[in-house]
């Protein structure tokens, strides 16, 4: 006798309850145990999201065209013509949110006390805005006016190195197109705060104009950034671009660019995978544990199942049902949990009193949670392959049993 399918789930519910108390434990632990998975990937997926965001607005953007020897020696005789007509068109895509030309460059600032060896970074104010968060983290002084402002703006660690201030001067020296020394006296008009203090004692700013004239390179730039709408997906965007900028250009994504935050994102990626299994693996225990006490109470009746019709499909069939509805109650509970724990800490959670260890990771002192769908589909989906595969083995055992034999058990 074939059992229907409608009458085996009925009887994997009604079974599921016949032990209330078992299942409400298990169901709790299913259901802090989703929420925990979900919780702190949550805080994980946001302060990985800040670091790697700060990290893309200190400087490098989502894509960067360079010449093709300029990463490898960042000089001015490795230097780029101003955009072409063609690459602006493609500038002005919906899919480019902002874009600014930058003169970067090696350089020494020399103090009345020091001398460091700096990066030298000239900009346009008004398009860098858009683009990096420096202009928003002046602690003294102010931000550049304008692509001819004739101020300095350095970082507040290196001031410090220099034993300098706004309002005084500095000299800073680098190379023109003819290997000839190029310098110039500065006012610092600003000092700026970095998430990281190593960016703030070897990156100083100015005017593009003004440091072109300095070096004496015309119109030519060392970089062109563009800042796109997603920094997850910037493959088309890059695609774009390489179509439009010249052939002997270089046209890399930030992920190149910058090692370390492409590492780290795809390190997180991974991360969230093997952390639901981790938790997973835990709750497995007490859920496989439950079944087989399942098993262990109802052994006559399974019999006497058997002896009825029921093939052992069917008690298979039952006891991973029961699983089942056991992982999607408790997930359903553990999801709602985590998304209203969630969603009242997405304005910030001040971690200040760690912020001197937050730094050192180059992380701010405010962490905001994401909450990524993918990430709490990820789990429900792996909880659930894992549950069953691991209900499989006292399911398996109940189907096993002799009818005679489980009916006559004591």
């Amino acid at each position: 006798m074939q059992t229907p399918i409608k009458t085996i789930t009925i009887l994997a519910w009604r079974n599921l309850w016949r032990n209330y108390r078992r299942t409400f434990i298990m169901l709790a632990a299913i259901t802090v145990g989703a929420w925990a998975m979900i919780f702190m990937t949550a805080l994980m997926r946001g302060m990985v999201d800040e670091m790697i965001k700060d990290g893309i607005r200190s400087l490098p953007g989502h894509v960067q065209i360079h010449h093709p020897l300029y990463r490898d020696d960042p000089s001015i005789t490795n230097s780029l013509s101003a955009p072409s007509k063609q690459l602006l068109t493609a500038l002005k895509q919906d899919d480019v949110i902002a874009w600014s030309t930058r003169v970067r460059v090696p350089a020494v600032i020399s103090s009345e006390r020091d001398s460091r060896g700096i990066i030298l970074v000239g900009i346009d104010p008004v398009a860098e805005r858009s683009i990096t968060n420096t202009a928003d983290n002046i602690s003294e002084g102010r931000f550049l006016t304008d692509k001819l402002d004739n101020g300095l703006v350095i970082g507040a660690a290196l001031a410090k190195r220099l034993d300098t201030q706004p309002g005084k001067r500095v000299v800073v020296m680098s190379q023109d197109p003819d290997n000839e020394i190029a310098d110039r006296g500065f006012r610092i008009v600003g000092l700026y705060q970095a998430t990281i203090e190593a960016m703030e004692e070897n990156t100083i700013y100015a005017a593009r104009d003004t440091v072109q004239k300095l070096l004496k390179m015309g119109d030519q730039i060392s970089e062109v950034v563009i800042l796109g709408k997603d920094y997850r997906d910037v493959s088309t965007l890059t695609e774009n671009i390489k179509s439009a900028a010249a052939n002997d250009t270089e046209v890399l994504p930030w992920q190149e660019l910058d090692t370390y935050l492409g590492t780290m994102l795809k390190v997180m990626d991974g991360f969230v995978f093997v952390w639901i299994v981790v938790i997973f693996l835990a709750l497995s225990f007490g859920l496989a544990n439950t079944l087989i006490m399942a098993v262990f109470e109802r052994v006559r009746e399974i019999g006497l199942m058997q002896a009825l019709g029921m093939r052992p499909s069917g008690i298979l069939y039952q006891f991973m049902l029961e699983a089942f509805f056991l992982l999607t109650i408790g997930l359903g509970i553990g999801n709602i949990a985590a998304v209203a724990s969630i969603k009242p800490l997405e304005s910030g959670i001040d971690l200040s009193v760690v912020a001197e260890g937050m730094a050192m990771m180059g992380a701010g002192s405010t962490l905001y949670p994401a909450l990524y769908i993918s990430d709490i589909i990820l789990a429900n989906i792996i909880v659930i392959i894992l549950g069953l595969l691991t209900s499989l083995v006292p399911a398996w055992r109940a189907s096993r049993y002799d009818p005679v034999e489980a009916i006559t058990k004591t």
